[in-house]
């Protein structure tokens, strides 16, 4: 790899795990070679730091975190948060009444904590979520009731709804549009929430300025809606075999899918390159 590119943030879900949510061994080798050579590879996704502690054994090269969709910019060997920026209570408040209305599943990613309804998760195929409902019931907190929770918290990092039908998205996507957050349709029938102004892209932003590097000098991985901003500014944008063809159109290299260590072969090819 040139000595242009001195960071490399890569999406989780459809990107950097695998089909079953684990991480292929080449991968892991990849990453470490990236790190070898001085390059920071980070975290670039939409989970909690509680559903991204599990992979912080299997890659301990890894330092920072630009999670919850740049909400939050986390430290995960000092554990501790260098930025953040949280959705107010009263935006909470309105985005559980719009879920309970299309008896949809929503999900508070808190700092500490990930949170659902104890009804919910016993049924998460209804919402299209199955894949994680082992990932849930391992790491999440179940409440009776997600608008009594919502009034425990000042704020909150990022707020998921998962829809029954992507009709129902829509029609609460236009309930909700009005509030000042960032959304980002993702899955099949998934709405994502966080504070105006916030992406992984000015997540990004805040933690590569804490570095003292900027996005020219980042290389971005994804395969989804939610990588839009962050691929569009980063300098090398690299879209996943699996990705949506508006994904990679936004990209200067197609890597392969997520089942075959794409990942690490976006790190080979970047490598080998003399741009």
């Amino acid at each position: 790899m040139s000595g242009k590119y001195k960071m490399i943030a890569v999406d989780m879900d459809g990107t950097l795990l695998q089909s079953d949510k684990t991480i292929h061994a080449d991968s892991v080798r990849d990453i470490q070679a990236a790190t070898d050579m001085g390059i920071q590879v980070v975290y670039c996704s939409g989970r909690a730091l509680a559903e991204l502690r599990p992979y912080f054994t299997v890659l301990p090269m890894v330092r920072y975190a630009v999670c919850y969709s740049g909400a939050i910019v986390y430290d995960c060997i000092d554990r501790k948060c260098i930025y953040r920026s949280e959705i107010e209570q009263a935006d909470v408040d309105k985005i559980v009444r719009t879920a309970r209305k299309y008896q949809a599943m929503a999900h508070f990613l808190t700092e500490a904590e990930s949170i659902v309804s104890s009804d919910d998760i016993t049924h998460m195929d209804d919402f299209h979520m199955g894949v994680y409902q082992k990932l849930y019931l391992d790491v999440a907190k179940q409440v009776h009731d997600m608008e009594e929770e919502g009034k425990l918290h000042a704020s909150i990092p990022k707020i998921n709804i998962y829809f029954r039908s992507d009709e129902d998205r829509k029609k609460g996507y236009e309930e909700l549009k009005h509030l000042p957050l960032t959304f980002a349709f993702a899955e099949r029938t998934s709405l994502e929430m966080t504070k105006a102004g916030v992406s992984k892209a000015t997540g990004l932003m805040q933690l590569a300025s804490f570095l003292g590097l900027s996005l020219e000098q980042t290389v971005g991985i994804g395969d989804a809606d939610n990588d839009r901003e962050m691929l569009s500014n980063v300098g090398f944008p690299v879209a996943m075999a699996n990705a949506d063809d508006k994904i990679k159109a936004l990209c200067k290299f197609v890597t392969k899918d997520n089942d075959h260590n794409g990942v690490g072969a976006a790190i080979r090819y970047l490598m080998e390159q003399t741009i």
